[in-house]
């Protein structure tokens, strides 16, 4: 999953002046100038988490942990055996569990605006859904993972007591560069814009993670001018990776794109060889061929569809079996934004996708409202009541969000059928009037 995802604001701030050992161990300290390129496997039984972003499981179950901070993914050994076990999704019901960010909040000691969820993930045999956060206060920022069950169980993860293996980063950003504010179609840049400013360019060296036949793809940005960069990392980590740099054909901007990383991803047969599928701000969609991820490549991505402006949370892929519809066992990837409607885009329909350049279009950006946007096989938007901030697959026919509800502005926990993810307590249809007769033709 991915750090739809990463929290830019507070946590790499405070991180960046202070940060506390959570897990009661000992962090250990690195003299950054000394060391400019990371490449290496760390195996000692001390713990130094900075920052808890973004999230990975493997098939097995070993949870990955990007931190960002630290410039290093770290993988925590956990035992299913231990776990209870629920083998499909039939055996979880619809649920919700509501002020999800109060109750982390409640076991951390502070208030939820003290909080920051920064992603989740679900294990992939035990169906326990599992939150990183960041507990900010003091200067400091904390991490820590949450552990929830869907029954409304929460507990804290006790990491320090799970054998880990860590893979630092090569060409790993400084922590000194910070982005540049701007403002909005020609206006300077507003109060809240000016906080960009203190955000390190480091706090997006780990954006998504998705683990494929035993490596691990991570997208974010590395410190060369070619800032997108594509690693892919064997696991067991034995100290090698691959780093490559990408860029691709933005259609709303109209430009080559090199410094803005992959917001979300997923790994995909496509036209008949894995390709990975990855989703950029404002929104184009791009395909890259797995063998062209090769150490110091320069990627050239194939550009095949642009949704429209936005930034991309989560790509999430799923088997579609909609009984109303009467669509079974359809491939489809679920791609959510922190402007938009979710999109449910079939993945069949990528096959042969027309790849585009800047010679296929006018000059000049393109929103929303003109003519060619929504371009390419973007698939079709769906209802979803509210804000996703995180989303992922529970089972095989549920999706698990942390929603933001519009009305009462709560933060709750929520799991519904993949078919139609969404909740309808705050729609008034015709189906809620006390005269409507169910039956023939209604729901």
């Amino acid at each position: 999953m991915g750090l739809s995802k990463l929290t830019l604001s507070a946590t790499m701030i405070f991180v960046s002046l202070f940060s506390i050992s959570f897990l009661a161990v000992q962090a250990q300290s690195t003299d950054d100038s000394e060391v400019e390129v990371k490449d290496e496997v760390d195996v000692t039984d001390e713990l130094d988490l900075k920052f808890a972003g973004a999230l990975e499981f493997s098939d097995e179950g070993t949870l990955f942990v990007g931190d960002n901070y630290n410039g290093a993914i770290y993988a925590f050994e956990m035992d299913a055996d231990d776990m209870d076990a629920q083998s499909a999704s039939g055996d979880i019901a619809p649920f919700t569990i509501g002020d999800i960010d109060v109750r982390i909040a409640s076991i951390l000691g502070v208030g939820p605006q003290a909080v920051e969820i920064n992603d989740m993930v679900v294990h992939p045999i035990s169906q326990e859904i599992f939150i990183s956060v960041s507990r900010i206060g003091g200067l400091a920022s904390v991490p820590a993972i949450v552990k929830v069950t869907p029954d409304g169980g929460i507990t804290l993860l006790d990491l320090a007591s799970l054998s880990f293996t860590k893979q630092e980063l090569a060409h790993y950003p400084d922590q000194e560069t910070t982005f540049r504010p701007r403002g909005s179609m020609g206006d300077g840049p507003a109060p809240r814009d000016l906080a960009k400013g203190n955000v390190p360019l480091s706090s997006l060296a780990i954006m998504d993670m998705v683990y494929h036949e035993d490596e691990l793809f991570v997208s974010g940005v590395a410190y060369d001018d070619f800032l997108s960069t594509l690693r892919r990392i064997p696991y067991p980590f034995d100290g090698t990776q691959t780093a490559a740099s990408v860029e691709m054909y933005h259609i709303a901007h109209d430009q080559y794109e090199t410094r803005a990383p992959i917001r979300a991803m997923s790994i995909q047969e496509i036209d008949g060889q894995d390709q990975l599928i990855a989703a950029y701000t404002c929104s184009p969609l791009v395909l890259v061929p797995l063998d062209e991820i090769v150490d110091g490549a320069k990627i050239a991505a194939n550009t095949i569809a642009d949704i429209g402006n936005g930034q991309p949370l989560d790509m999430i892929p799923f088997t579609l079996n909609d009984p109303f519809s009467n669509i079974y066992d359809q491939p489809m990837l679920f791609l959510t934004s922190n402007s938009r409607s979710p999109q449910v885009i079939p993945v069949g329909g990528l096959n042969g996708a027309q790849v585009v350049t800047d010679v296929d279009f006018e000059r000049g950006p393109k929103l929303d409202l003109g003519p060619i946007i929504p371009f390419g096989p973007v698939g079709e938007p769906v209802m979803f009541d509210g804000a996703a901030l995180h989303m992922a697959l529970l089972g095989d026919d549920l999706f698990v969000s942390v929603t933001r509800d519009m009305w009462t502005g709560s933060l709750n926990l929520d799991a519904n059928p993949t078919f139609f993810p969404s909740r309808l307590h705050n729609l008034h249809a015709e189906f809620d009037f006390p005269q409507y007769e169910f039956g023939g033709g209604g729901q």
